[in-house]
């Protein structure tokens, strides 16, 4: 028997909401779709592989199955030459992550995305075009049943008001969330601002997805943590920022050469940091957790059960005592250890 679905309203008044996301980035690694574009063809021409990650992060512990839909809307699709299947693939999107989540009893979220078109320069006109990008995006969420949508990576304002203004009009909860590449959004608001407007508009979570690691975000959400009364997201890529670099794409490699968004592997998270990451989120109050572009499944793993959860891959969790160099179970570790890492410092794990 499918297990019942709590709303997302209910879900955030008793506990952290955990969401896997980086979709684009998971499925770039595996060759499903490429990097540059980024456009979520692989919903068409895979399925059966958008199937299986949204399979792999359910089982690792996500509470909410985002359908693949970002990028997937007209402006994008248009510049490569797919805006003829623009509506097959939103809707099949959204059908590959209900299906996924109404077996397991998680909610579905519908998902749309700063659109590269909003102009303060021509703002009227600008805004005409992203809201029917919205539209025709949310619509056809709504009519697959999505439980909520989720509207990320904006740098402006002034977009994710549109973003808000479209779903809300379409009956369902909104996530709105920025991208703080800079200091401060591209129309002038510092962020924990930007987030409380969203929220007097009626967003039912703000916050912030992408762009930086956990350690140059958390100060920011700090701010919009003091600033909001209401629920507040955190999904932070898992890539290693600092001050020198607090955005992913200031990453450098040894040679000086930009790693966003295809040499990134140096700097990637390990999954005790992201769990770490998720009890410093939850401890600030915030309830609506997650991790973005970059993310792995053993990530989500980690900060699932950092909250103290058992998921089904639980069973799968290292178990590192058991391992024939490193472990405690092994009668010959001495020697196996001498030979692989050389002499074992005298202590109450050297066998002596």
């Amino acid at each position: 028997m499918t297990p019942k679905k709590e709303n997302l309203s209910d879900k955030l008044k008793k506990d952290v909401v955990l969401v896997a996301e980086g979709y684009l980035f998971e499925l770039e690694r595996r060759g499903y779709l490429k990097a540059g574009p980024f456009v979520p063809e692989a919903v068409l021409k895979f399925p059966d592989a958008v199937k299986e990650l949204h399979l792999e992060f359910l089982r690792m512990g996500t509470d909410v199955v985002v359908a693949f839909t970002y990028y997937g809307h007209r402006s994008k699709m248009k510049s490569v030459g797919l805006e003829d299947q623009l509506e097959a693939l939103n809707l099949r999107a959204v059908e590959l992550a209900k299906n996924v989540a109404d077996s397991n009893g998680c909610l579905t979220a519908g998902n749309i995305c700063n659109t590269w078109e909003y102009d303060t320069s021509r703002i009227e006109a600008s805004e005409q075009i992203v809201r029917a990008i919205f539209t025709e995006q949310v619509q056809w969420a709504v009519s697959g049943g999505v439980d909520f949508i989720v509207a990320e990576t904006f740098s402006h304002l002034g977009e994710a008001l549109i973003a808000l203004e479209v779903i809300k009009k379409a009956g369902l909860p909104a996530v709105i969330t920025f991208t703080p590449a800079t200091a401060k959004s591209c129309d002038g608001y510092v962020w924990a601002d930007a987030c409380k407007i969203l929220e007097e508009n009626g967003a039912d979570v703000v916050g912030l997805n992408c762009g930086r690691g956990p350690q140059t975000m958390l100060p920011i959400l700090a701010e919009i943590r003091q600033k909001v009364s209401g629920h507040v997201a955190a999904l932070p890529v898992p890539y290693r920022t600092g001050n020198q670099s607090p955005s992913f794409f200031d990453l450098r490699l040894s040679d000086g050469k930009n790693a966003f968004p295809v040499a990134l592997d140096p700097f990637v998270l390990t999954r005790y940091e992201m769990a770490e990451f998720t009890m410093r989120a939850r401890d600030m109050g915030i309830n609506y957790i997650g991790i973005c572009c970059g993310a792995g499944p053993h990530h989500v793993r980690a900060m699932a059960e950092a909250l103290g959860r058992t998921v089904p891959a639980s069973e799968y969790s290292p178990n590192l005592d058991l391992h024939p160099i490193i472990g405690n179970q092994n009668s010959q570790k001495k020697l196996y250890r001498e030979c692989m890492l050389g002499p074992l410092p005298d202590g109450p794990d050297s066998d002596e």
